[in-house]
């Protein structure tokens, strides 16, 4: 699988051809675990300055880690707890543009400056989280909880696919 690596003007077109190959890559796929994990390396390829993606599935009253790239991370995350807990608890997106200013930030790689993390649902229930880390502080910003929640949601469309929801 061979995917070409571009840069663009704007995020909008980035994310677009990030989507594109995102949904190529999990077309034919019926595998979670390989789903993901290729779903991991492409965002990773694909978004630059990204120094983790991967994701957290909802699992027991918690979080448990799930395929990504980047050093090892925490394997159980409990609902309020860190960026990703906070998401899990509330539903809803959550945008850290420096997580050495965020009280509750969870370090799994000390260069971590800033973290999204996108809810990803399955027929409307939150199943996944989707988490970027970028060691570049305000790498994130308010337009990408709009250019990116796309990703997460063919994600979600993907699982509920396989899992047959």
């Amino acid at each position: 699988m061979d995917i070409v690596v571009r840069t663009f003007d704007n995020k909008p077109e980035r994310c677009a051809y990030t989507l594109c190959q995102l949904e190529t890559v999990l077309a034919d796929e019926t595998d979670m675990t390989a789903g993901l994990a290729n779903a991991s390396a492409v965002l990773k390829l694909l978004l630059p300055d990204l120094n983790w993606a991967g994701f957290y599935m909802l699992r027991d009253g918690g979080l448990v880690l799930g395929p990504f790239q980047g050093k090892p991370a925490v394997s159980r995350i409990a609902p309020g707890s860190g960026v990703c807990g906070t998401a899990a608890e509330s539903g809803r997106a959550q945008l850290v543009p420096d997580v050495h200013q965020h009280c509750n930030h969870i370090a799994c790689d000390l260069a971590s400056a800033s973290e999204l993390v996108l809810p990803i649902r399955v027929n409307g229930a939150l199943y996944a989280l989707l988490d970027m880390d970028s060691p570049v502080t305000n790498h994130f910003d308010k337009d990408d909880l709009e250019t990116m929640q796309p990703l997460a949601d063919a994600i979600g469309n993907w699982i509920s696919k396989i899992i047959g929801e």
